[in-house]
């Protein structure tokens, strides 16, 4: 093979044993991921706000504006459920460029994803502990989500990886929201299969297990924007996309 194999790395339940979560935080894990989740199944009539930058690259930064959302958390609870954006996963285009805090913890120095992963690890725990937000992440990954499962609110697929089977199938097995992105073409129906297949059952191979999930009832979709034909920026969420939007999740039932 063309490539050179640099470290073993150790698998998720290795790294929970290092870095485990406390029996108090994996409680506040679950109370906030019910709220979450009544909020998709319309148990709760409160509206989710998915906010926060494309890319973390420093815990610094990133726990200033968590500290910040959760100060304005606490004056809107009773109509919003803030979740924030914590993206350790940086997809590119034309595959060049920074790949996010699992790749290069340090982002001036070489890409270790031993340290990566450690790193953004730690991250999302300091955000839990600090202000009990469980917090959301791009699944760029699919074989790498089991090193932060038991921490996450919210998953994203992204635009470059809404069709690529492995994260469909992965989302069906999860048990917090997945947001589906429309493909960079801004074709919805690849969104709306993307949907239907992570809302199903299906068995499949999972970090070398034939795994079979159960299906993603919370599996919904992400308008965000398109390149058309010419290459120009395009948004889609205005009312007329939303109302086309809807008709085709009615279609689907």
């Amino acid at each position: 093979m063309n490539m050179d194999f640099a470290v073993k790395l150790p698998i998720p339940m290795e790294v929970k044993k290092q870095y485990p979560l406390t029996d108090e935080l994996a409680k506040v894990v679950e109370s906030r991921n019910a709220e979450i989740t009544d909020v998709f199944t319309g148990k709760s009539d409160k509206f989710v706000l998915v906010i926060g930058p494309c890319s973390a690259d420093n815990d610094e930064s990133v726990l200033d504006y968590i500290h910040r959302l959760r100060v304005i958390q606490d004056k809107v609870s009773d109509k919003i459920l803030i979740i924030p954006r914590i993206y350790t996963n940086k997809p590119r285009t034309t595959g060049d460029g920074y790949k996010g805090m699992l790749h290069q913890p340090d982002p001036n120095e070489e890409p270790d994803m031993l340290k990566g992963i450690v790193a953004i690890r730690h991250l999302h725990m300091q955000a839990l502990k600090d202000t009990g937000f469980t917090c959301a992440d791009e699944m760029l990954y699919p074989e790498n989500h089991r090193y932060l499962n038991d921490i996450l609110g919210y998953v994203a697929v992204g635009a470059r990886s809404v069709e690529n089977q492995q994260h469909r199938l992965t989302a069906s097995g999860l048990k917090i929201p997945v947001g589906m992105k429309n493909p960079t073409s801004g074709d919805i129906s690849v969104m709306m299969n993307s949907i239907t297949a992570a809302q199903h059952s299906h068995t499949f191979i999972y970090r070398g297990w034939e795994a079979r999930s159960h299906g993603n009832p919370t599996a919904h979709a992400i308008l965000r924007g398109y390149v058309n034909k010419h290459g120009q920026s395009m948004p889609n969420y205005h009312y007329e996309d939303l109302l086309h939007l809807h008709e085709a999740y009615a279609a689907t039932d």
